[in-house]
Parts: C-alpha cells; structure tokens; sequence
C-alpha cells in the first residue's frame, strides 16, 4: 500500500506564505482552504493567490490581507485557543498548535523567558497564523500523511523585527534549527530566506531527507525576498514507492580469452580469484581465431576491487588484455541458518523475498566435510540437511 507524501524543495529557504503558496500551486483548491480556515474564529482576512511567472518559471504568490491596522501582540495561549475554537480537524488543529509551541520555546530561550510568556509579534499577526494552519490544513486536504524537506539555506545579512535590526538568521529561526537538528546549508544571498514561521512549520512536520517516491504534482510558492535567483519553494507531492522485494547494486564484469592455458592453470586462477574477493568466476568454451577451441574466463568483481582483480589475470593467465563491463545485480535477501543431522550441524542458506522463505540450500562444503567424516556419500548427507529443515517448519520449494 503507498502513501502519499510531500517532499518541499527548499532551494532558496522557506516562510509561510512561500509553503502555502506551493501547495495552492500544486492543485490544493483555495476555496476549499478558505472555507477550513474560515472556522477560526478569526474575521477580516482573505487570502491571495496570484499565478505569476519569475524567471520563466509559473508559480504562485499567496499573501494574507487583512483589515486590522495593527495585530495584538498574541501570547501563546491566545492563538492555541484560537486554534482550538475553530472546526478543523483534530490532526490539524494537533499539528498546528505543535507549530506554535515549537515557535514559543525557540522564542523563550531567545528572550530567557518560558513559553508562555512570549509575547509573539510578527508571527503572532492573522497572515502568519494562516500561514502556519493553512499549511497543516493545506496537508489535509491533499491527503498528505508523511512529509519530508531538504536542507534549509539562510541566507546572511540583517533583518528588522519589532525587536530591531537583528542578524540573519534570526535568532528564533536558527534556536528552532538547532533544537530539531535541521540541516542547513550556506547561500551568497545577504537576506533573510529561512524565517522563523518557515523553520518552525517544516521541524514540526517534516523529516529532513529526499524519499524514494512517484511525483504526482509539483508546484512552486513565490517569496518577497530580491534575491538574483527565484526565490521560491518548491513542493513535489506524490505517492511512495512499494519497496523491491530484492536488492540491486553495481558489479564489474571481467573477461579474458585464453587458448594456451591448461585446465590445472585455469583452476588455480580462478581459486586465486575466488580468494582475492571475486563475487564469481567462471569458464565458458569459445572458439577463437584460427579455429581454436578455447576458454572464456568471466570474473564477476565488487567495483573497489575490479583493479586488483584485472592484474591478478595479467599476471596468473597469458592473457594480454582484460575487457571491463559494467553490470547491475538483482540480489535476493539471504540468511544462514543451522540444522541438525545425524551426520553434525550443517549450515542451510536461506533465499528470501518481500520477507517469506523462496528457497533454501544446505552448504555445500558442510556436506562435504562431514561426508568425508562419516564414509558416506555426500548426496546422503546433502538430503538429511534438507529433510531436517523441513522438519523444522520451514517450507522449501
């Protein structure tokens, strides 16, 4: 089963109204936000959504406007209970209020006050509250249940809050940084582009990796900030991808042509090989020039030892070459695990795929080993080592 998740691209930071505007810009119907966030018992205010184009790029600017001149200076308490007192979905309202409280900490510790002390100016104003539930709304509405970021850039310089003029970034924004362990990443730009309301909204929501997912939508929220770059933030919501009950990686194929070695010289290279950690190796009959039956000697190499491996084969063989190819492996999960015979132990390995037994094999050099012991043939032993693991409940095709 997937499901569905948002990934925001913050290429040249965050705020609110940059997250609101990519989720309006990637489908999120404003009427719908609107009319969810009208439940706040909050009036005066409207939401802007302009389609612009910066850059040759289409995206969306949304900006709250609102009557009221001046915004109280709202404590904590204040906008949780406004929150509250709306009739938006519990999740919402839940993941909201986490928002502000993670503002009101980052806040308390700026000011050496407690959380609800803090007198919120700017993000205590109705565009900030709506940015901040409008994103978690927003996230509703589009179904989205995971959400996921990438590194944050700050940006430099000064920027002026009620407080004054203070450095970039704000001490509020880089406190909300370093309590949630927000990755963060250096920008020529000398402006605020992570704010406070912004680094909040995605520590709270968002784990800080790029996920394995089928992009459905893609959207673009357009900032305020002049900066020579767009500025804007970037959402790809999509679905997750069903994990591949197997694994794939990278391998070296090695070959070589040989018409002029004898078999007890190939076996001795290919054990060489097999020691020297050869994933695989292997002999093939070809044909050669002049009509003359040869071997074709194939090394299956891990890339970090393909090197080595080629000069073992220039100087064990009388090869004056080594071919190189790439190659990707479908592996199977596999695990060891011991049976009991009446011969002694013998190590089974077992095939796995999506989490359910595909198969199962005794160990080849156990059988061997306690064939020799016992003076039977080893097939006896190979079958009581299988026979034992049936036994134990585990099915083996």
């Amino acid at each position: 089963m997937t499901t569905r998740i948002a990934y925001f691209d913050c290429f040249s930071g965050a705020s609110g109204d940059m997250l609101l505007g990519s989720l309006l810009d990637a489908g999120l119907p404003l009427d719908r936000l609107q009319a969810a966030l009208r439940t706040l018992p909050i009036a005066g205010w409207e939401i802007r959504a302009e389609r612009q184009a910066r850059q040759a790029i289409c995206g969306t600017s949304a900006q709250v406007s609102y009557e009221e001149a001046e915004q109280p200076h709202r404590h904590l308490g204040d906008i949780l209970a406004l929150i509250d007192g709306s009739e938006l979905p519990t999740s919402v309202k839940e993941r909201a209020g986490a928002v502000f409280r993670r503002l009101a900490r980052a806040e308390a510790h700026v000011h050496g006050t407690t959380p609800e002390e803090v007198h919120f100016h700017e993000v205590g104003a109705i565009d900030s509250i709506i940015d901040i539930v409008g994103v978690t709304a927003g996230l509703h509405l589009l179904g989205v249940e995971q959400v996921y970021a990438s590194a944050l850039p700050l940006g430099g310089g000064t920027v002026r809050v009620a407080h004054g003029e203070l450095p970039v970034p704000a001490p509020a924004t880089l406190q909300i940084a370093a309590e949630a362990g927000v990755p963060t990443r250096p920008h020529p730009a000398q402006v605020e582009l992570l704010t406070p309301t912004g680094a909040a909204i995605l520590a709270e929501l968002a784990r800080f990796e790029q996920p394995a997912m089928a992009v459905d939508a893609v959207g673009y929220g357009f900032g305020v900030r002049q900066v020579p770059a767009l500025n804007a933030v970037r959402v790809w919501l999509g679905r997750t991808i069903e994990p591949l009950p197997w694994q794939e990686d990278e391998a070296i194929l090695l070959e070589t042509n040989l018409d002029d070695t004898t078999g007890e010289a190939l076996g001795y290279v290919q054990s060489r090989l097999l020691e020297a950690g050869a994933l695989d190796a292997w002999f093939t009959p070809i044909t050669m020039k002049k009509s003359r039956p040869a071997v074709l000697l194939s090394v299956l190499a891990p890339p970090a030892r393909a090197s080595e491996l080629a000069s073992l084969l220039l100087r064990e063989t009388t090869t004056l070459g080594v071919r190189w190819r790439a190659v990707r492996r479908t592996i199977a999960s596999r695990r060891i695990e011991a049976v009991q015979t009446p011969y002694g132990p013998v190590r089974v390995k077992v095939k796995e795929l999506a989490g359910k037994t595909a198969g199962a094999s005794p160990e080849y050099e156990d059988c061997a080993r306690l064939a020799r012991e016992a003076g039977v043939p080893w097939q006896q032993v190979y079958d009581a080592a299988r026979r034992a693991w049936d036994e134990v409940g585990r099915s083996v095709p």
